[in-house]
């Protein structure tokens, strides 16, 4: 199922990027887990506004604060490893230009 839908939406990601919290209570605060959505304060760092994260896979949380130094620099290195791999397509095509070509390669995804 995993491949077949891959296929089908081929050059956008299979979900959206969600950043690297720690979870709440003494309890389990030492465990990692995905997270709702990225703070503006790490968009900001990462060069990225909430409204274009939005149109390009990344979640956007505005009510989650930034407690941690090295989690807020985690998820600075995450968005800006997420977006020097995105391609973005332009919606329509200049005149005299040729849309971009896509092969479908999904190896680089992980599904064989």
């Amino acid at each position: 199922q995993r491949e077949l839908k891959a296929k089908a939406i081929f050059p956008r990601p299979l979900s959206k990027l969600r950043p690297s919290v720690h979870c709440c209570s003494l309890r389990y605060n030492m465990r990692q887990r995905v997270g709702r959505g990225f703070t503006p304060s790490e968009l900001k760092q990462a060069g990225l506004n909430a409204k274009y994260a939005r149109t390009v896979g990344i979640c956007v949380d505005t009510r989650r604060k930034n407690h941690s130094e090295e989690t807020l620099q985690a998820n600075i290195a995450r968005l800006q490893q997420y977006t020097a791999k995105l391609v973005v397509f332009p919606v329509k095509a200049k005149k005299g230009e040729e849309q971009p070509q896509v092969t479908q390669d999904l190896s680089i995804r992980g599904v064989t």
